[in-house]
Parts: structure tokens; C-alpha cells; sequence
């Protein structure tokens, strides 16, 4: 692709001026004793009123570290599950896995046990650390998985002090050991692993670092879900190991809960996904809010809210580009500009991004074809899944499945996501997971989901159904059957029956059809 070479190397270093900083600490585990050691007393984590100093994290799991190696019998490379919602423990577990040697398997806390049943036989996940107050779901899981062992982090508390002059397993390993397995949606109803290595997530981190010109008296705020690719590097990774700090928000309603602890606690850089910026416009004062940054990731940023949001706020918006596969983050806006409409961005440090063809051709500025990432932050493969990863990774390029073109300025713009994807609340979610579970709904004859806008929460899935002659329609019962089986942000806002779905000559349901059907949905 042929960029103005000039314009990139302005803004970002170029990949091959790419300077490591974080990722000389060669493993996760390594890299935040490091900070430790820098600044042991300095706060790491705000949490309300209480605050967790460096050390204090250091200590929590080095003890869990211990105990899951004397106690749970975690040896390097097996998988322990963290399933816990945001909490500093988050933050203690994560380590403490690390630590340990272990891979961490964050597990969306939103899931039902039939989903995540799924994700811990798919990993062979033996451990899993909690939160106390899920019986039920404990009790649904261990039924079939009698081999599952969990942990409450509430126990936390009761494990002896452990010895800092032990060594660890976690700080002997290299830069190319697996250290996360973070499952994202997939195309077949189940999700895949994207298997990211120390050096994936430290390249990343480094990335980041550079781009928001990240240093230790910044104060990143952390209000969407700890377990997501997005806040696992730039809301935890990035901040404790550059010697920042997290501003965990506790309460998340009403929205000034939030305005108060980023004010309270002086935060500068704000990432979360587009719905939330919204709340930001009626701000009184806006002036007063500390932040120096706002970051736009997990869903695309509409060009009327960017424009409207730069207009009326002192704060730059600036959106990028991301996926878990990349560990996630690939592009992003320059903090000082340009900005430009509904570009994701330039290509990070260390990355580089190219349109191709479906043979794997280069594309010429502003042709569209799929946007293809190389780079150290791209996964090792996804796990166990030899011919998905042989797609996915082409003579070493990662192929999103997003469609997009590049300017003469180097920013690229995406003008189609993956086919058939959502993006609900800024969480993946595909059709066909939602359409297997109708069909086994009795009497159900065709399914189909569709997404459509909504203002307040980004996408949010609509199914059509045709019945079996003979059935009564009963969507209600279909949407308690739902929920019983999906997540809560799966279930669809509403379902159609139609007496047929409308098809293509081929016989393929012509969802585009469907959609302008949905457009005529009343708004909630």
C-alpha cells in the first residue's frame, strides 16, 4: 500500500524504530515485580474508599501463587479459569496464575453454565478461581465436570504468608510461553481460543504505552468488564506495568457514580465503549473532570457522536481498532491529531496493517479488501483448532474478516465487520449461537437474528422464527427458553414470527430483508 511515509513516522515510530521498554522483563509474572519493585508503596488499584498499594497486590498473589501450586497442584501450562467479576481480586488472581506458571482463562461472568461448561471442557480447565455466591451455577457445572476444582477469592484471607525468596514457576518462563487463552465468539456457535503468549501481551502493552504516552502518573479508569481482551491490556497490563494506576469503579449506576470517582480520584485516560461517551455530553462543567484522554474501543464510534462529543468536551475522543486475536489493539487516532471521521486510526508501533484481496494481495490506497495485522502482538493460533488457525494466520498476517481500505495518509477506515456479527455492549456475539438454541425450541421451523441500533446500548439482537404447521406462535415462552440457555445480552430484544422467512433463489435466508423489517421495531 502506498502511504505518505512521512505523515506515519510523525505521529507513531515506525515499526522498525520500535523501541522495547515493558517487554525486556521477558514474562508477565517478571514485568509487574518490576513495578513492584520500583514504587512498592505507590497505589496501584482505588477501589471506593479502599486502596491497594503495589505491595499489597505483589503479596496477595504471591500467596495465591503458592497455593495453587502446593495445594491445587497447578503446574506450568495448565489453565486455571478466572471467573470473578471486577474486583481488585481480579488483579490478584491474574498474577497469581502467572505466577504460579499457569495460563489464565478469562471467563466472561455474564455466561450460563451451559456456555461456560463449553470453554473450561474446550480448555481442560481443572481450577477455577470465583467469586463466593454462585452455588447455583457452581452446583450446575461440577454435576458433569466432577473433576472441577473452584476457588473462592473470598478465601483469600484465611492462606499463610508465603516466602518472597521462594522462586516462582511464572518467572522463569519465556517470552513465547502461552500466558492467556481468552475465548471469543464464533462463527460456528462456539467460541474459539486466541491463544496470546507473554511476548503478545508485552508487545501490546509496549504498543499502548507509546501511543498514549503512558507513564506512571497516569490513572486509567476500569469500569468495563476486567474479563474483556480491551481492559485486560489497556485497563490492567498497561497501567500497573508502566507504574500507573486503576481507578476501579465500584458502582456503574447511576452514571455521575462514575463522574465522581473519575473526579475523586483524578483519573486521566478513560477507555470504554462508544454508549458510554453519550453520558458524557450532558456533564455539567465538563472542564473540571481531570481526564486527558478518552478512549473509543469495542463497538465503532458514529461519526455524529465523535463530532458531537469533540465539539462540546475539552477532552479528545479518539477511536481504535482492536481484537482479541491481536491482543487486541492494532490502530488508533493520534491523542494530538489528526482525527479523522470514522478512521480507526494509524497503525500502533510495532504494527503493521495492509488491505488484501482474497488471494492475499496487497490492495492500493483506497481499494477495499480485508484487513490483514502482522505483528508480535498477533496470537500464537487459536487452541486445538489446527485449520481455523491455518485460516486465520496466512503466511504470517492475521486475516480479521473486517472489511476496509487505507488512505494516503496511512489511517485505514472499516466499512464491514465480520459477517454477521454484533457488537452488543461491545461484546461479540453471532447469529448463529442465538438461532442453534431457537431450534431447539419445539415447533420452531427457521430462525434467523439480525442486529439493530440502538442508541443506548449499541446493537442488540432481533430474531424471526417460522413455526411447524400445527404450532401456536408463543414468544414468550421462547424468550424464557432463551434465557435459560444464553447469556442475558444474547437473548434477542424481540422475536418475529413470520409464516415463512423470506430466501434468496439458492434457498439462503435473506437476512438484509430482515433487517429493514427490524428497522420498524418501536424503541424501548
Amino acid at each position: 500500500m502506498k502511504f505518505s511515509p512521512a505523515v506515519h513516522r510523525f505521529f507513531f515510530p515506525s515499526p522498525q524504530a520500535f523501541i522495547p521498554y515493558i517487554i525486556g522483563a521477558m514474562n508477565l509474572a517478571k514485568a509487574f515485580s518490576d513495578s513492584v519493585e520500583r514504587a512498592p508503596s505507590k497505589e496501584a488499584v482505588f477501589w471506593g474508599e479502599e486502596v491497594y498499594t503495589y505491595a499489597a497486590l505483589e503479596e496477595a498473589s504471591h500467596r495465591l501463587a503458592t497455593h495453587l501450586v502446593q495445594n491445587l497442584a497447578v503446574r506450568p501450562g495448565d489453565r486455571v479459569g478466572l471467573w470473578l467479576r471486577n474486583r481488585p481480586e481480579f488483579v490478584t488472581a491474574l498474577f497469581g496464575v502467572l505466577k504460579a506458571g499457569g495460563v489464565v482463562v478469562p471467563i466472561n461472568n455474564f455466561l450460563k453454565p451451559e456456555e461456560m461448561r463449553y470453554i473450561l471442557q474446550d480448555s481442560h480447565v481443572r481450577v477455577v478461581i470465583s467469586d463466593a455466591g454462585r452455588e447455583a451455577e457452581v452446583a450446575a457445572l461440577t454435576a458433569t465436570l466432577p473433576g472441577l476444582r473452584i476457588w473462592e477469592v473470598e478465601q483469600a484471607g484465611s492462606l499463610p504468608p508465603s516466602d518472597p525468596a521462594v522462586p516462582l514457576p511464572g518467572h522463569s518462563q519465556s517470552p513465547s510461553d502461552l500466558a492467556v487463552l481468552i475465548y471469543t465468539s464464533g462463527t460456528t456457535g462456539h467460541p474459539k481460543g486466541a491463544m496470546l503468549s507473554h511476548q503478545n501481551l508485552l508487545s501490546n502493552v509496549e504498543s499502548c504505552r507509546i501511543v498514549l504516552a503512558a507513564v506512571d502518573a497516569d490513572r486509567f479508569v476500569v469500569l468495563l468488564p476486567m474479563f474483556h481482551s480491551f481492559m485486560l491490556c489497556v485497563g490492567i497490563l498497561l497501567p500497573l506495568l508502566v507504574g500507573g494506576s486503576m481507578v476501579l469503579i465500584r458502582s456503574l449506576h447511576p452514571p455521575k457514580n462514575i463522574l465522581a470517582e473519575i473526579a475523586a480520584r483524578q483519573a486521566t485516560i478513560l477507555p470504554a465503549v462508544p454508549q458510554f461517551f453519550r453520558t458524557l455530553l450532558g456533564v455539567p462543567s465538563p472542564e473540571t473532570l481531570p481526564l486527558r484522554v478518552c478512549l473509543s474501543g469495542g463497538a465503532p464510534l458514529p461519526v455524529e457522536l465523535f463530532r458531537e462529543f469533540n465539539r462540546a468536551m475539552h477532552i479528545p475522543l479518539i477511536e481504535g481498532y482492536g481484537l482479541s486475536e491481536a491482543s487486541p489493539v492494532v490502530s488508533l487516532n493520534p491523542i494530538a491529531g489528526p482525527h479523522k471521521e470514522g478512521s480507526i486510526g494509524l497503525p500502533i508501533p510495532g504494527v503493521e496493517v495492509a488491505v488484501m484481496d482474497d488471494q492475499g494481495r496487497r490492495l492500493d490506497v483506497g481499494e477495499v479488501g480485508e484487513i490483514c495485522v502482522r505483528g508480535q502482538n498477533v496470537m500464537l493460533g487459536y487452541w486445538n483448532r489446527p485449520e481455523e488457525t491455518a485460516t486465520a494466520l496466512r503466511e504470517g498476517w492475521l486475516c480479521t474478516g473486517d472489511i476496509g481500505y487505507g488512505d494516503a495518509d496511512g489511517f485505514f477506515f472499516i466499512t464491514d465487520r465480520k459477517k454477521d456479527m454484533l457488537l452488543v455492549n461491545g461484546i461479540n456475539v453471532y447469529p448463529r449461537e442465538i438461532e442453534e438454541v431457537l431450534y431447539q425450541f419445539k415447533g420452531v421451523q427457521e430462525a434467523a437474528v439480525v442486529g439493530i441500533q440502538d442508541r443506548r446500548r449499541g446493537e442488540q439482537p432481533v430474531a424471526f422464527v417460522s413455526l411447524q404447521e400445527g404450532t401456536e406462535p408463543d414468544t414468550k415462552a421462547m424468550l424464557a427458553f432463551l434465557k435459560e440457555r444464553l447469556a442475558d445480552y444474547k437473548v434477542p430484544r424481540r422475536i418475529h414470527v413470520l409464516p415463512k422467512l423470506p430466501r434468496n433463489a439458492t434457498g439462503k435466508i435473506l437476512k438484509t430483508a430482515l433487517r429493514d423489517m427490524a428497522k420498524g421495531d418501536p424503541a424501548d
